[in-house]
């Protein structure tokens, strides 16, 4: 029976640990915003949590966007005027927080935009205060299980952050190699241009002088 209690308390807190490294509350995404246009996201959030949000612009001419993060209630927390990147974190209360992305200063110009979302504390905790009174009731067990909970969570955040830095860093090189692509095409259009020019001028040069010789023997005749 004692064999059985410490199975039963192994495989609630394996539950527990699987479960904690499968809810992720991290999220981005990536979108073009035409010129000329305001696009707005919302993100429901509880009391007592954090959001975190941070954004770059990928592509487009300048490489920036007006950003304004507002309050259920309508106020607004943080904005940003023709930046390219930005990170901004705040307390939440209950309700829904509303994510804006301005490019209407641009008039021909779209932008391609990406932003993460990082909530936390958004878990009531109750399922794990479940299984740890379980466990604390059974006191047959010498390893000290609110230990590798801590560990267990600790591992969770790190992994979590290396995913965030991860992302951010494939952002950064995605804007990286726009900007390089864009600078490509620019040098060779004007390479093509300073090309063709020359050419029209070694022709124009090449004609006058010419003309400059026949005449010079029509008259001789």
């Amino acid at each position: 029976m004692d064999v059985f209690r410490v199975f039963v308390a192994f495989l609630s807190l394996c539950v527990s640990a699987i479960s904690a490294f499968s809810q992720s509350l991290d999220s981005d995404f990536t979108f073009t915003l035409p010129a000329g246009r305001k696009e707005c996201f919302y993100q429901s959030m509880k009391k007592d949590a954090s959001l975190e949000i941070e954004y770059q612009v990928l592509d487009g001419a300048s490489l920036d966007v007006d950003f304004q993060l507002h309050a259920p209630n309508g106020h607004i927390l943080a904005s940003d005027y023709r930046k390219s990147d930005g990170v901004h974190t705040v307390e939440t209360e209950e309700g829904d927080y509303m994510i804006c992305f301005d490019n209407t200063f641009s008039a021909i110009s779209e932008k391609i935009i990406f932003f993460e979302l990082i909530l936390d504390n958004m878990d009531d905790g109750q399922e794990s205060e479940d299984w740890k009174a379980y466990v604390q009731g059974t006191d047959l067990l010498d390893m000290k299980l609110e230990d590798i909970m801590d560990t267990i969570n600790s591992v969770k955040a790190r992994l979590g952050k290396s995913l965030q830095i991860q992302t951010v860093l494939r952002a950064f090189e995605s804007r990286d190699r726009n900007l390089q692509e864009s600078n490509y095409e620019r040098v060779n259009m004007w390479s093509c241009t300073n090309l063709v020019l020359m050419v029209i001028v070694s022709g124009i040069q090449v004609y006058l002088l010419r003309s400059l010789f026949e005449d010079k023997k029509k008259t001789r005749t």
